[in-house]
């Protein structure tokens, strides 16, 4: 016997138009939900029967049920906010709780333009560069100290100007010496490889200075043959492959 396929009519066929279907699920439009970011509960939020509560001027009121504390604050135009919620029962207030917040927003924003911005300003350096170049360039490190701000120190060895990294740190040293008045060494010169870096802070900086500071006595020390010259500090700084 000769085996033939259901046909379309089929019912068993999934193609059949009899087979039941079943339409996409369709994903509701509209502005997505999105949870309450106060940071205190207020009102019909806060679900403990009683509170240990304080009016709006500041006194004690005692422990009152939930309800007869919204109450009250309802009565007075106000807000019931939960001030402490780990307390047993939780302390709430009745205050104004857009103006508690208006209050606290303003608070903050004054305090954050109190706070004093120091930026790092990066002056990049080559090891064989006029004369006139560095003077120019150590000015502006002075200016940068100055005002305040953070000096990043960078000079770039590119190719073989590798081999002239002790020029670089006698660089480095005559910064330091020349800054020794307005600034101090937060970070020694440290060779990341073909670049030397240094970092400078002003001198009334309350971070301390590294204790690797760049011992500038020794500016004039003749360059060993074969590798660059070490930085003599207290905290015997190198840079990465020397010895």
């Amino acid at each position: 016997m000769a085996f033939t396929p259901n046909s379309p009519s089929s019912p068993s066929s999934p193609s059949s138009p009899s087979s039941p279907s079943f339409p996409r699920p369709r994903i509701p439009r509209g502005p997505i939900p999105t949870h309450n970011k106060d940071e205190h509960r207020i009102n019909e939020r806060i679900r403990v029967p009683q509170v240990r509560l304080i009016d709006e001027k500041g006194n004690q009121v005692g422990v009152v049920d939930t309800r007869e504390a919204l109450a009250m604050a309802r009565e007075r135009g106000l807000d019931l906010m939960e001030v402490s919620a780990a307390s047993s029962p939780p302390v709430c207030k009745i205050c104004d709780y857009g103006k508690f917040k208006y209050e606290k927003k303003k608070k903050e924003h004054d305090a954050r333009k109190k706070q004093t911005v120091i930026k790092v300003k990066e002056v990049q350096l080559r090891p064989q560069t006029d004369v006139h170049d560095p003077d120019y360039k150590f000015k502006n490190i002075r200016t940068f100290l100055e005002e305040g701000d953070k000096a990043k120190i960078t000079i770039m060895f590119r190719g073989r100007e590798i081999q002239y990294v002790d020029q670089g740190f006698r660089m480095m040293r005559d910064l330091v010496k020349r800054t020794e008045d307005i600034g101090v060494v937060e970070a020694p010169p440290k060779l990341e490889g073909k670049k030397l870096i240094m970092i400078l802070a002003p001198a009334g900086s309350k971070k301390a200075p590294a204790k690797g500071t760049v011992n500038t006595s020794s500016a004039n020390a003749p360059a060993p043959s074969g590798g660059p010259t070490p930085v003599s500090s207290p905290g015997k700084i190198t840079p990465k492959g020397g010895t």
